[in-house]
C-alpha cells in the first residue's frame, strides 16, 4: 500500500505537494516543461483525484505550475507576485515594518544599481536614462510619474541581470504604489521635488557612464530621504491598505 493511503487528507496533500516537488528536481525540469496528469501522479500515490487537484491547485498558487484549461501542467517560471503577497500579509499583521521593508529595499537596490552600471545593455541604459526624463517631465502628474518611477527601479533590477535581483525588486513595486505617491506628498516644495528628480538623474548618468560605485553612492542618497519621507507618509494614521501586494 502507497505510504500516502495511510496519512489524513491534508497530509496526504502535503505528501503529494512534496511528491511532485521532488519529481520536478528528480526529472530535471526545466521552465515550460510537462508535468504527468493527475491520474498518473494519482495511481502512484495512490491517492484521490481530490487530492491531486488541491495539490496541484496549491503549486498552482506558489507559482511552481502553470495550470490551464485543456492541457497538461507545466513548469511555471519564476514570480515575484507570490514574494509580493507575502510581503503584504507581513506588513498588514505587523510581522514586520514598513521600516524593515525599506531597509532590506534599499540594500537590494543599491547592489542592484551597482550591477546594472557595470553588465546594462546599451538599450537599457537608455530606457534608464529615458525613465529619468519621464519624471521629471510628469513631476505634476502623480500617477503617471509613479508609474515612471516603478519603471525606472525594475529596469535598473532587469540590468543588472540577476533574475533573482529583479524579482526581489518587483515585490515591492506593491508597496511602491502606495509608499511613492504618499512620499511625495512631503514634497510639495519645488526645490524638494528637484532635488528628488535629480538624484534619479545620478542614478541614470551613473549607470550609463559604466561606474559601478558611483550608481550605488547616488541609489543610497535617494534612499537617505526617500526611507524618510516613506516612513512619515505610511505611519499608523496612514498605514498600507489590506490586499495591496495582491495586485503585481
Amino acid at each position: 500500500m502507497p505510504a500516502a493511503a495511510l496519512l489524513t487528507e491534508p497530509s496526504r496533500v502535503r505528501h503529494t505537494i512534496q511528491h511532485i516537488n521532488d519529481y520536478i528536481r528528480d526529472q530535471g525540469l526545466r521552465v515550460g516543461d510537462s508535468l504527468p496528469s493527475e491520474g498518473v501522479f494519482a495511481a502512484e500515490l495512490g491517492v484521490s483525484r481530490a487530492v491531486m487537484r488541491e495539490a496541484f491547485g496549491a503549486l498552482a498558487a506558489l507559482r511552481v505550475i502553470d495550470v490551464g484549461n485543456g492541457r497538461r501542467a507545466r513548469i511555471a517560471a519564476i514570480d515575484g507576485s507570490v514574494l509580493a503577497h507575502s510581503l503584504d500579509h507581513a506588513v498588514s499583521t505587523d510581522q514586520i515594518s514598513i521600516g524593515d521593508v525599506w531597509d532590506v529595499r534599499r540594500t537590494i537596490e543599491a547592489r542592484t544599481a551597482a550591477l546594472a552600471a557595470a553588465q546594462r545593455t546599451e538599450a537599457e541604459a537608455d530606457r534608464i536614462v529615458e525613465l529619468a526624463a519621464l519624471m521629471e517631465r510628469d513631476v505634476a502628474d502623480r500617477p503617471t510619474m509613479t508609474g515612471h518611477d516603478l519603471a525606472f527601479h525594475e529596469i535598473i533590477a532587469r540590468a543588472a541581470h540577476n533574475p533573482l535581483f529583479l524579482q526581489i525588486v518587483r515585490s515591492f513595486a506593491p508597496l511602491m504604489r502606495i509608499a511613492v505617491p504618499a512620499a511625495w506628498d512631503t514634497r510639495l516644495a519645488r526645490r524638494d521635488q528637484t532635488i528628488i528628480i535629480e538624484r534619479h538623474h545620478a542614478i541614470a548618468r551613473a549607470i550609463k557612464a559604466g561606474d559601478a560605485a558611483a550608481a550605488e553612492a547616488a541609489m543610497n542618497a535617494h534612499f537617505d530621504v526617500s526611507i524618510g519621507d516613506v516612513l512619515k507618509g505610511l505611519g499608523p494614521s496612514n498605514p498600507i491598505p489590506a490586499g495591496a501586494g495582491n495586485g503585481l
